[in-house]
């Protein structure tokens, strides 16, 4: 029976707004509350609602046999708070159904983990609780920023109690062993890697829409002989694909819900099939192998890396400053500071600084940026940076 475990993340980042010079050391607001609650609420009328009732859907009719599993952002679930809580009852009530795993990640979105890994573990149980008070859940698995994931970090998240990893299935990584695998951290062998397919899923994440694909259109039947291929030198497939794909993405208009009801069906219905969630990867399977992981991996563009995030001197320095004072916030016990620096932690920050934007295909562009340049994106945030640095 060929095991498929679908991957979904959502995440929606808290924008600044225009904070210029003059507004230091008056103004400590950085927030554009317009702006968020206006593409918050578009992307929950667009893509949560919809997708999450697709899913509710399926789940009654096929009942267990729909498994998924998904990762929030505690940015996101506070914005669902303050200007969707509809949209967050849905969440709750998809979760709750059973059939949905929820995946614990940093609480912030955060590139902690690249520089200070006690800032990090703080970051990553203060999402664990999070979950548990938003959805009534405990959290087994575990996934970093952006698939953002190093050998440093193995030994801090399996401290943390969580059985796996998701990571990517990145080539040079891999080397000649197939994503659709369990493998194992080389660097300490009690947690377990689970590797996305990347080929696969950027079929629906990138190449869905795009009518110059010498495979459009994606149809389920011919997706699903693809899976089968993939099953050829594996034995366990995982999808990991941005929530927002569906609807804002790829437009309702491209057939996208559509696609992704049939293939669920089928996969829910052909005895060939199973739909699996992470934690049953690991009950199922055992380690292939280890894997090596010695600098840092993203599922971000062909080069797999943080360039998306860290890849010119603009990036490089808003990061130097921002975790400059990590040291100094895990002891701060004002809430203020703590809440601002937590939300400035952001990793869309970075990307709005990149110049990756103008780089056709890469993962920046489908980012919307609220700046009209990678420099004036710096200039802003460094303008709120440097204010938050007097403040404390």
């Amino acid at each position: 029976m060929n095991k498929v475990c679908f991957y979904f993340q959502v995440h929606q980042p808290l924008r600044l707004r225009r904070y210029r010079f003059f507004d230091m050391g008056l103004n400590h607001n950085y927030y554009d509350d317009y702006l968020n609650k206006l593409m918050i609420r578009k992307v929950v009328d667009n893509s949560y609602l919809p997708m999450n009732n697709l899913l509710m859907d399926l789940i009654k009719v096929h009942g267990d046999k729909i498994k998924i599993c998904m990762s929030i952002s505690g940015i996101t679930i506070e914005q669902l708070k303050w200007y969707a809580p509809d949209a967050l009852k849905s969440f709750q009530k998809l979760i709750n159904t059973g059939n949905v795993e929820l995946l614990s990640e940093t609480y912030n979105y955060s590139l902690s983990s690249l520089t200070d890994l006690d800032l990090f573990k703080q970051q990553v149980i203060k999402q664990h609780k999070l979950l548990e008070e938003t959805f009534g859940v405990t959290p087994k698995i575990f996934k970093n920023t952006e698939l953002l994931f190093s050998d440093d970090m193995a030994e801090v998240i399996s401290k943390l109690s969580y059985k796996a990893c998701l990571i990517e299935g990145a080539r040079h990584i891999l080397g000649w062993r197939s994503s659709e695998y369990l493998y194992e951290s080389a660097e300490y062998q009690k947690l377990k890697l689970i590797t996305r397919s990347f080929s696969l899923s950027d079929d629906i994440e990138y190449r869905f829409g795009n009518t110059s694909w010498d495979q459009w259109p994606l149809t389920a039947e011919k997706y699903l002989t693809w899976i089968d291929k993939a099953f050829e030198k594996g034995e366990c497939l995982t999808l990991g694909l941005d929530y927002e794909n569906f609807g804002t993405y790829h437009s309702v208009s491209t057939g996208i819900f559509d696609f992704m009801k049939e293939l669920l069906r089928v996969l829910a219905t052909n005895n060939k099939y199973k739909l699996i969630t992470p934690s049953e990867i690991v009950k199922d399977f055992k380690p292939a192998a280890q894997l090596h992981i010695p600098y840092p991996i993203t599922w971000a563009d062909d080069e797999k890396d943080t360039s998306t995030w860290l890849g010119n001197e603009l990036q490089e320095e808003a990061f130097k400053n921002l975790y400059s004072i990590s040291k100094k916030m895990l002891k701060c016990k004002d809430p203020e500071l703590i809440k601002d620096y937590d939300f400035i932690q952001s990793s869309d920050n970075f990307i709005y600084m990149s110049t990756k934007f103008f780089s056709k295909g890469s993962f920046a562009r489908r980012i919307i940026s609220p700046y009209d340049s990678p420099y004036n994106a710096y200039i802003n945030y460094m303008n709120v940076l440097s204010d938050f640095l007097t403040r404390m």
